[in-house]
């Protein structure tokens, strides 16, 4: 919806998108009425006196508004009661933002002034008038995921976190609600009267930090990622009566492939993750060697297209719910993928694209100290905490050479402890190049670090190494450590029924008669159980890899589906 055009907020009020955002005539494009007689067999007409309301802030909207007459004003509400003027929408403008793909709550206000003549283009069919026009199509896309940049540029809409912007509560769900492209706002409760209000009426323990003030004025104390994805609308109870085509558990590169190349060719997918969509791959600072993006892409800019594609065929995402187990007995015909909170997801058919886990090393207080001062991944965020400082960085892959560059450009130095006595064996040689020309990036080879020091239940201060060529410890001051040593695979949830791993928990696939076909070669030992990605014992564990097995494994699915459809004779 039109909310986007608060990007931001300075001292003297909001800052217009008509005045700073540059894709202005992208973002909000006013439609002929030769564009609006082509939509017409996509939507309904709806009309709304003076004041009745289009849609509202944290209520599920109706779809996309195509306005025929009248004017529509938007409104932002937070959690605080406080209301701001965004703008007026007149006729041949059209209301939408990306969560209306999927039906997700609205960020903003609508209501009508004067009377108001609209067509109403319910989620469904909007994505029909995608596919179907496909010129139409692209700016209405393009348009909507503008807007949704713009909604996470200004910290307009969403809710709204209290706190220290360097607590270990708020860097949390900053990363999780900035890894699934979610807007939010963070307010200081030194520098705000709103959110110091809240503080004394609440009064929090430092345990309860960050408070959290959703759309609708529910206040959350420090509150897990499941129970506010909950509170904003990200996660919906799941369709009881429904069974999916294919299920697919994750969403890294070879799980939103799938997702793509499935749901655009017809089946009805849903696709589950523990955390945010892109995996690993979500949370890389650069990747500069895939197709296609010869100046580089971010992990994050990459994942959020594919993410964006994949709803824009139809495809429903289910995050943050964790599958815990895989029933895969089909007594009704179906598999059972049991949710962490006791729901099943039934599918016909399933692709493990679980990935892998961050390995956490052998190292002493390391728990203690994870989200105050250890991290697994180098976003903006943490990027922002380790400013002018000097921070430690453990790994000699291609992950660990991408965010020792990001980080260069934050911190005053990075220290690099690699176990081995080289890159060369472990990373790309343009990353091997950049690392060497860069002047506040230090390499330790041979090395391990040892044990982690600083103040009880505070936050990380010394971090203890030592050569593998010499027992003797040393010690770097340092609040911040950075672990890039690797993946586990995540497949604990496939325990018990019949897919079987390797020595290593990676997923083996291909038939027993070696048969070279698409689903021979990625079907797991249980028939209509396929496996992608990093999660299969023997891929390449690349972005690119990932992509193609997950764009391969829908030819395989086509055929078991088919298959298992046909009556038995």
């Amino acid at each position: 919806m039109s909310e986007e055009v608060i990007i931001g907020r300075e001292a003297g009020g909001s800052v217009s998108l008509a005045s700073a955002f540059p894709r202005y005539e992208q973002t909000f494009p006013t439609l002929t009425m030769q564009e609006i007689a082509r939509m017409r067999r996509f939507g309904e007409d709806r009309n709304y006196h003076h004041g009745e309301a289009l849609f509202e802030t944290g209520k599920v909207g109706p779809g996309m508004f195509v306005v025929l007459s009248g004017h529509v004003a938007i409104t932002q509400r937070d959690g605080f009661g406080r209301i701001t003027p965004v703008i007026d929408q007149g006729p041949g403008q059209f209301l939408a933002e990306i969560g209306q793909l999927s039906a997700r709550p609205a960020l903003v206000d609508g209501h009508a002034e004067g009377d108001v003549q609209t067509l109403l283009i319910p989620p469904e069919r909007l994505r029909a008038l995608m596919v179907a026009e496909a010129d139409l199509g692209e700016r209405i896309m393009r348009a909507l995921i503008l807007r949704r940049v713009s909604l996470i540029r200004g910290g307009a809409g969403g809710p709204v976190l209290i706190g220290p912007a360097n607590s270990a509560g708020v860097v949390r769900l900053q990363g999780f609600l900035t890894r699934n492209g979610y807007p939010h706002h963070l307010l200081c409760p030194h520098a705000d009267a709103d959110a110091a209000e809240v503080i004394a009426r609440y009064s929090p323990s430092p345990a309860d930090l960050p408070l959290v003030v959703t759309p609708d004025g529910k206040v959350l104390r420090n509150p897990r990622e499941s129970e506010l994805a909950r509170a904003i609308g990200m996660v919906r109870a799941v369709p009881k009566d429904k069974v999916y085509d294919v299920v697919v558990v994750g969403s890294g590169p070879a799980g939103m492939s799938t997702a793509v190349y499935a749901a655009s060719e017809g089946l009805a997918v849903a696709v589950c993750d523990t955390r945010a969509f892109g995996g690993q791959a979500g949370a890389s600072a650069r990747i500069e060697n895939y197709l296609g993006f010869p100046t580089g892409i971010s992990g994050h800019a990459l994942m959020a297209r594919a993410f964006n594609q994949a709803q824009k065929f139809g495809a429903e995402i289910m995050i943050p719910v964790e599958v815990k187990s895989l029933d895969c007995s089909r007594a009704d015909g179906a598999f059972g993928l049991v949710l962490d909170n006791g729901e099943v997801v039934r599918a016909r058919s399933v692709v493990v694209a679980s990935g892998a886990r961050y390995r956490r090393p052998e190292i002493e207080s390391l728990a203690d100290f994870e989200g105050r001062g250890v991290w697994y991944w180098a976003s903006p965020i943490e990027a922002r905490l380790c400013t002018e400082q000097e921070v430690v960085l453990v790994g000699g892959g291609n992950s660990a050479g991408q965010a020792a560059v990001f980080l260069s450009g934050h911190a005053s130095r990075v220290r690099m402890v690699i176990r081995g006595g080289g890159l060369g064996a472990s990373m790309s040689r343009y990353l091997i190049e950049r690392i060497e020309a860069s002047a506040n990036i230090e390499l330790i080879f041979n090395a391990e670090v040892t044990g982690l020091e600083g103040a009880t239940e505070g936050a990380l201060e010394r971090v203890r190494w030592r050569s593998r060529l010499s027992p003797e410890e040393s010690r770097f001051v340092a609040s911040n450590l950075f672990l890039f040593v690797g993946a586990d695979p995540a497949t604990g949830w496939l325990e018990g029924c019949g897919v079987k791993v390797d020595r290593a928990g990676f997923v083996i696939t291909g038939a027993p008669n070696g048969a070279a076909s698409p689903a021979s070669t990625l079907e797991t030992s249980v028939p209509g159980v396929f496996a992608v990605g990093d999660v299969r014992s023997g891929s390449v564990k690349r972005v690119g890899g990932a992509i193609g097995e997950g764009a391969q494994v829908v030819a395989a699915l086509h055929g078991y589906l088919n298959d298992s459809a046909r009556p038995s004779l």
